[in-house]
């Protein structure tokens, strides 16, 4: 049973995440070096958002409970804030290097778009994001122990998960309109993408409370799913032909 849970939870949380890198990165070492270095951009501001929770932890009274559930709440927010002044990092370190990049590209020496870099850097974000927001809960998910024994929620790694998982597409999301945002100098966009990643952790903090914090947390994935589509360069019309041409593709096979 362990097992089960914690394959089916692997799935869950990084299925869709694997399935486009697979199909959408792999194969192009520019773009596997993006995601790349858009994880370890992850990383850095996970290590500096440790250190500065670390440090308030021990220099604050341990027994003073509220206090430390203050302090708790203080580290996931400046996470979260640091995350995005690391996106903006990101961005501009790629723009500078745009000609770089080109230099060692197979495509004829193009350059890879700013809109292909936003997605493939957002992915790297939510790839690390999720590992290291899921790793251990799968490592407890093979036992011992029985989830909910004493009383508590049953549902806790199907929750996990759904929260991972969620966490990785917005991530990507993020990624493609914080892009689009910094190119047209839109700062209300940068505004909006940094509001929706700071209620996003506040949600998560209601947990176990799970029938407040899913369904808001995957309404705003679908909305940003939907607002990344168009600022990538979607549009209804180019759905329709997709969709047509699919359609065409199975009455002729």
């Amino acid at each position: 049973m362990t097992l089960a849970v914690f394959f089916g939870c692997a799935f869950i949380a990084f299925g869709p995440a694997f399935a486009l890198f697979v199909f959408t990165i792999a194969r192009d070492p520019l773009r596997v070096i993006i995601l790349i270095a858009g994880a370890f951009f992850w990383l850095l501001s996970l290590l500096l958002s440790s250190l500065v929770w670390f440090i308030a932890i021990k220099a604050s009274n341990s027994q003073d409970l509220t206090l430390q559930k203050g302090l708790l709440i203080f580290g996931v927010f400046f996470s979260v804030l640091l995350q995005e002044v690391f996106r903006f990092a990101y961005y501009r370190l790629l723009r500078k290097a745009t000609e770089g990049l080109a230099a060692i590209s197979d495509d004829d020496g193009s350059a890879i778009s700013v809109r292909q870099m936003a997605y493939v850097a957002g992915l790297g974000f939510g790839i690390m994001s999720g590992a290291f927001s899921m790793i251990n809960i799968l490592s407890d998910s093979l036992g011992p122990g029985t989830v909910g024994i004493f009383g508590d929620s049953q549902y806790y790694f199907i929750t996990a998960a759904l929260m991972t998982l969620a966490l990785t597409l917005l991530h990507t999301f993020w990624g493609v309109v914080f892009f689009e945002g910094c190119e047209k100098s839109q700062w209300w966009v940068i505004a909006a993408v940094v509001s929706l990643h700071l209620l996003f952790a506040g949600l998560s903090l209601l947990n176990p409370l799970y029938e407040g914090s899913l369904p808001p947390v995957y309404f705003i994935t679908l909305t940003m799913g939907i607002w990344a589509f168009f600022s990538s360069g979607g549009s209804l019309h180019s759905l329709s032909a997709l969709c047509t041409r699919r359609k065409a593709e199975g009455e002729s096979s």
